[in-house]
Parts: structure tokens; C-alpha cells; sequence
């Protein structure tokens, strides 16, 4: 594993410099962790590589393995990694972050980087990831994940100081690296043929102050940096390590148990015939004949009391539907998920829902631990004091919290009531014009009571 020591060991050598960055791209993609988050990337695609490499096989009668390459082989892979991260992120930041000060949320995001959407992007990247990476760029957070940036922490304290992210388009296509360090970022290059020629771009600061002239065009007139390493770690947990993590084994189980269940009924849908009195027919025969009955579905028996019986098989699914069920259940309870099928049927009260949301808020509270040291990394290097909040995401007995709600009206201030209805009902974006419909109706009362003149 390289360091940010080993980083400074090299020196001021431009060419050393850019040998060493190579060198931290192919450490970086040897270590056990690249190859972990690599996997669980493609789970959080719904894309299973345990049973994608599963080959069914076939054993002759001296006892060696072929490939069985003509009985149903179903690969299928389910969306339970992914729907897990989702859940987690959503009913922790589905609501975005509330602020303290207004203008917060302007500086640290533009419209095409908003900062809510960037904090999801970090959030689900590094629970598939173990780590994503946030890159406070000027006046947005770009977002990194564990696949395109190599890190290199400190020795001593275990900090961030340096980082490579890069990238390619094909294997045949030019190496694209940037090194970040707290005194600028340089970017570097290879390309697959030799004939070409590196375009590697001196170091630069992080923040340049450009002027533009009609004889010059543009200049770099000033260059400053952040009074801190600008891109902040966004670990997934304490344990630091990818959420895939424990759940693989049980994913895998469930997928092979489905796959397998799936080529059973394919295989027992298949209808198979029995020939009495006609040992005369050899394979080729035999072949001739189901072929004829799968295209003109019938056939004539030459030899005299020959007979055909046709037969299906029905496939046993009772235990393997009961243990798909006990997977499945176990899968959400130790991914500490949200199973919405515990609360689908009937009427259910607010403590039963709050009951089952119990699992994944005590796993959001110690995910939200991490988001706030990530968000408060990101102000220190903006310079902006203000603290971050958020307002999570369940499903409510509306009928419930609305009568609840009218119960206490008589001692809240109706503006407040108000709200908290619409809220509940899913007009939050109607408070405004309801608050000020309301004012409107106080003043004409107010208007009409007034008395006229001579009375």
C-alpha cells in the first residue's frame, strides 16, 4: 500500500513523479479492497458474477466433468443489494439537507451540481464502495468513487492527503491520471501506441483567477489553494468496508436457489414419450419420432401393438419456495432493511410502522454519523459555518397523524396545524398559498365585522 509519505519521497523529479502515479494506479487495483468494491458494484447492478460464472456439468460414466450445455441453465440475479442501498440513502437524504443559514446550499452547489443529488451520488458510492470521494471544486462537490480515485493516506494520523483519480475509455485508449495534492492538482497522460507523444500539463492550483484580451485570449492571472486538501473521504461505516460485506454469501444462495428452481420447471415442462413394443428403434428412430410429433403432432407405429404414451412432470417446489422465503427474510434483517410486505396488508397503526422502520433508522443513525463528518470536511474547506440536518423519510398512517394533529389544534397556533397536515398529506408544496388564502379570509372577516358610519 503507498503512502502519502511515499508520495513526498519521491521529490520534485517530474518523471519519478509520474512513474509513481502509474505505480499507484496498479497497487491500487491489485489491493483486496478494489477487488471487493468491484464486485459489489456490479451487485448494486443487479448483476450477479457468483452465478454468472456457473457452469452446470455433466458426469460420464468414468467419473469426468463436461460441460451440460443442453438442459436449462437460468442465471438470474436479484435487485436486493441495490435495493438496500437505496432504501438506506433515500429515507436518510431523500428530504435533501437543511441548513441554518440560507445561503449555504448556493455556495457549496450549482444547478447542475446540486448539492442534495451530490451528497446521494457520495452516499450510494461509498456503501458499494466502502469509500467515495468528495473534490470541493470551487463552487460545486464533485464525486469520486473507490474505482477511479487511489487514495493515499497518512502514515501518522491516517488522513487524507493525496489521491489519484483516473480514468480510460477502452483498454486501447490513453491513460488519463490527475494527482491531487494540498498545493494543486497535475494531470498526466498515456497513450496505448508509442508514436505519441505524453501531453502532461504542469501542476496548477485550485483556484486561478482567469483574464481574457482580445490580443492574448485567456490568462491565468492569480493562483491561490484551500487552507485544506480539498477532497474529503465519505466512509460507508465505521468498519470501513463495502456493505456487499456479509450479504454476498446470502444474495448468492438466494439467486442459485431461484436460478436452479427456474431451470427445474423449465426441464419438468418438457414432455417425454414411452414406445412399448418397439426395441426396434434405434436413437436416430427415436429422434425422428419426437420430431414429428413436436410439427405435425402425430405419428404412425409400424410394428404391430406398438404403442406411445406421452408424460409430464410436475416440479416440486414447496421447499425450495419456503427456503427462498427464509432467505429472503433473513437478507432483510441482516441488512437491517425495510421489508414494506410486513406493513401491505391491512390496516396498521403508527406504532406497527414505526416498529418496522426501528432496524433501518438505528443503521441511518450511525450512517448519518459518517455523512456529517463528510459534510462538515466539505465546510471547513468551502469556509462556511453552518451545520448540516435532515428530516427522514417513512411511511405514515395519515388518518392517524391527522387526527392526532386535530386532537392538540386547540393548543398550536394554526399556521403550524396547517402545515403539518398538508405535509402529512403530500402537499407540502401548497403551505404557502394555503397560509396566505387563510390570511386573505382573517381580513375580509375582519372588514365585515367592522362597524359603518352612524351606527
Amino acid at each position: 500500500m503507498l503512502t502519502f509519505q511515499d508520495l513526498r519521497a519521491v521529490g520534485d523529479d517530474e518523471s519519478k513523479r509520474k512513474n509513481f502515479v502509474l505505480s499507484v494506479i496498479q497497487d491500487h487495483e491489485r489491493s483486496d479492497d478494489y477487488k471487493v468494491a468491484k464486485d459489489a458494484y456490479e451487485y448494486y447492478c443487479n448483476r450477479n458474477v457468483t452465478i454468472s460464472e456457473y457452469q452446470k456439468l455433466l458426469y460420464t460414466v468414468s467419473g469426468n466433468a463436461v460441460p451440460d450445455n443442453y438442459s436449462a441453465n437460468f442465471k438470474m440475479g436479484s435487485g436486493h443489494f441495490h435495493r438496500f442501498i437505496m432504501q438506506e440513502v433515500q429515507h436518510l437524504l431523500g428530504n435533501g439537507v437543511s441548513w441554518t443559514h440560507e445561503d449555504t446550499e448556493s455556495k457549496l452547489g450549482t444547478r447542475r451540481y446540486n448539492f442534495d443529488n451530490q451528497l446521494m451520488d457520495a452516499a450510494e458510492k461509498a456503501l458499494w464502495g466502502k469509500v467515495s470521494f468528495g473534490f470541493f471544486n470551487k463552487d460545486h462537490v464533485d464525486v469520486f468513487d473507490y474505482l477511479e480515485f487511489a487514495p493515499l493516506f497518512d502514515e501518522i494520523d491516517g488522513s487524507l492527503k493525496a489521491g489519484v483519480r483516473y480514468w480510460r475509455l477502452d483498454k486501447n485508449k490513453p491513460l488519463r491520471a490527475t494527482l491531487y495534492e494540498i498545493d494543486g492538482y497535475t494531470k498526466y497522460v498515456w497513450y496505448a501506441r508509442d508514436d505519441e507523444d505524453a501531453h502532461d500539463e504542469p501542476k496548477r492550483a485550485y483556484l486561478q483567477t482567469i483574464t481574457y484580451s482580445e490580443a492574448d485570449g485567456a490568462e491565468i492571472y492569480d493562483e491561490e489553494n484551500y487552507p485544506a486538501f480539498p477532497i474529503i473521504p465519505f466512509w460507508a461505516n465505521k468498519a470501513h468496508q463495502s456493505e456487499i460485506v456479509g450479504l454476498r454469501e446470502q444474495i448468492d444462495c438466494f439467486d442459485l436457489i431461484k436460478s436452479g428452481f427456474a431451470n427445474v420447471v423449465d426441464e419438468a415442462s418438457i414432455m417425454y414419450w414411452t414406445l412399448q413394443n418397439a426395441g426396434g428403434m434405434d436413437d436416430v428412430d427415436l429422434a425422428r419420432f419426437v420430431q414429428k410429433m413436436k410439427t405435425v403432432h402425430a405419428a404412425t407405429m409400424d410394428e404391430d401393438g406398438a404403442k406411445a404414451e406421452s408424460h409430464t412432470m410436475d416440479a416440486p417446489f414447496q421447499s425450495r419456495e419456503a427456503l427462498l422465503n427464509r432467505l429472503e427474510s433473513d437478507l432483510y434483517r441482516d441488512a437491517m432493511a425495510f421489508d414494506v410486505r410486513n406493513i401491505a396488508n391491512g390496516a396498521v397503526t403508527a406504532t406497527q410502522i414505526k416498529a418496522n422502520y426501528e432496524d433501518l433508522s438505528k443503521k441511518c443513525d450511525m450512517f448519518e454519523y459518517q455523512v456529517l463528518k463528510f459534510v462538515d470536511g466539505i465546510l471547513e474547506v468551502a469556509g462556511i459555518d453552518d451545520e448540516a440536518s435532515f428530516t427522514r423519510t417513512q411511511i405514515v398512517n395519515q388518518t392517524e397523524h391527522v387526527q392526532t394533529l386535530l386532537q392538540a389544534a386547540q393548543y398550536l397556533p394554526e399556521d403550524y396545524v396547517t402545515t403539518k397536515v398538508l405535509e402529512i398529506m403530500g402537499d407540502a408544496d401548497k403551505v404557502e398559498d394555503v397560509l396566505k388564502k387563510m390570511d386573505e379570509e382573517r381580513y375580509s372577516m375582519l372588514e365585515t365585522d367592522e362597524p359603518t358610519e352612524g351606527e
